[in-house]
């Protein structure tokens, strides 16, 4: 293994003319990601702010043990009430789980890569676990293999994906092959599963600046591409099972949006309790691991 001499500090791996800033501080996220297409430099991933240290600021950060909300923070799983420590104000469903909120170790790194990890005791989630990153630019690719490891002694329901807020850009175009979509109440946790609106229709390929949704799709492919016509520029998301669920979120006015890969539905474990068995819910035996990869791949956006 390669050693650090600080491994709490933002560190940059390049290839091939791109270049991906770790901030291992900010929950592991990737601070940025930025390619050279046609001798023009893209920023793909929308840098935090100077200074920020909060992985939820921006930057892409990892989803550990599970994505997005949980309804009051509170589920049952194997004959108990997990209960956990949400804030009314700020958080009041413990919002992407603990990855996303606390440093992660360097564990190796290279000028093109590096492996993070980060390890939660038993608390209030009464399960240990352990997750990886191991991120690296591939010939100008961005690739991010996800995983975690069970523990601790008892069966683990889990959820892993990772959380990327992309640079929006005029006429930027999100096309995605999804089946279905979570409409939300106003706390955007799930109400019902129906066809996908006209409005939000990815499939056929939808422009960013058009869209009004903090939603989950279904159904997905594992492949999206987003078109950022103003630069001739696309960038391709592949992403592998256990991925198959798409939360998008572009809020009205931003500088940014969200396509994020996960593996499952927003309140997965409440409504997997409540007897439905698409929520995309994994639970992890003692020492069974859940992985996922998901490829980020730039290139040049075909004349139309």
């Amino acid at each position: 293994m390669t050693p650090t001499p600080d491994a709490t500090a933002r560190f940059d791996l390049e290839d091939d003319g791109a270049c991906a800033t770790i901030d291992p501080r900010a929950g592991g996220a990737i601070a940025a990601y930025a390619t050279r297409i046609a001798g023009r430099r893209v920023e793909w991933i929308a840098a935090p702010p100077a200074g920020s240290r909060d992985a939820g600021a921006v930057g892409c950060f990892p989803l550990v043990p599970y994505s997005n909300r949980i309804r009051d923070g509170r589920f049952p799983f194997a004959d108990r009430i997990v209960a956990l420590p949400t804030d009314p104000a700020s958080d009041p469903h413990f919002e992407h789980g603990h990855g996303w909120r606390e440093p992660w170790r360097v564990v190796d790194r290279g000028t093109r890569h590096a492996l993070l990890q980060f390890r939660h005791e038993a608390d209030a989630w009464p399960w240990p676990y352990e997750a990886m990153q191991a991120i690296a630019l591939e010939a100008g690719d961005l690739v991010v293999e996800l995983a975690v490891v069970n523990c601790g002694h008892a069966p683990m329901p889990v959820g892993l994906g990772l959380h990327p807020f992309f640079t929006r850009t005029p006429g930027m175009r999100l096309r995605a092959a999804v089946a279905g979509m979570w409409r939300t109440d106003a706390a955007v946790l799930p109400t019902a599963l129906g066809p996908v609106p006209p409005d939000a229709d990815l499939t056929a390929g939808a422009t960013i600046d058009a869209l009004d949704l903090d939603n989950v799709f279904t159904g997905w492919d594992g492949h999206a591409v987003l078109e950022r016509p103003a630069e001739g520029a696309r960038l391709t998301i592949s992403a592998t099972p256990p991925l198959r669920f798409l939360v998008v979120y572009a809020p009205p006015g931003q500088p940014y949006f969200c396509a994020e890969p996960v593996s499952n539905a927003t309140d997965a474990f409440n409504l997997s309790a409540a007897g439905r068995d698409d929520t995309g819910l994994i639970v992890l035996a003692p020492g069974e691991r859940a992985v996922a990869t998901v490829r980020m791949s730039p290139g040049a956006l075909a004349a139309p």
